[in-house]
C-alpha cells in the first residue's frame, strides 16, 4: 500500500508533518489550498478513515498510525476551535 506524508500549517503558523497509509488523502486535500478548520478536519477524518479501512481490508486490522494521526489532528484542531476564521493550509505532499 503506498503511504505518504504531507505538511500542514495550523492557524498559528505551526507546521506539522502528517501521515497517511494511502494516497487517498490526495482526493480530499490539495497542496497550496487553505481550508476552514472544520472543513479541514472533516476532509482529514474521511480520508484517514478510508485509508485505515483499506489497511484493514488488506491486513485484517485497522491502521493505528492513520487513527493516531487523526487523533492528533482533532486534538490540535480543538485549540483553534474558538477562532471563527481559523484556517489550515496544506503546504505539500511530501512522499
Amino acid at each position: 500500500m503506498p503511504e505518504m506524508t504531507f505538511t500542514i500549517r495550523w492557524p498559528d503558523g505551526t507546521r506539522e508533518p502528517c501521515y497517511s497509509p494511502s494516497l487517498i488523502i490526495k482526493d480530499y486535500l490539495t497542496p497550496g489550498e487553505t481550508y476552514a478548520l472544520d472543513d479541514f478536519l472533516a476532509r482529514s477524518r474521511t480520508a484517514l478513515m478510508i485509508a485505515s479501512e483499506r489497511v484493514e481490508a488488506k491486513y485484517g486490522f485497522p491502521c493505528s498510525r492513520a487513527l493516531g494521526q487523526l487523533a492528533r489532528l482533532e486534538n490540535a484542531g480543538r485549540s483553534f476551535s474558538t477562532q471563527s476564521e481559523a484556517r489550515v493550509a496544506v503546504e505539500s505532499f511530501d512522499a
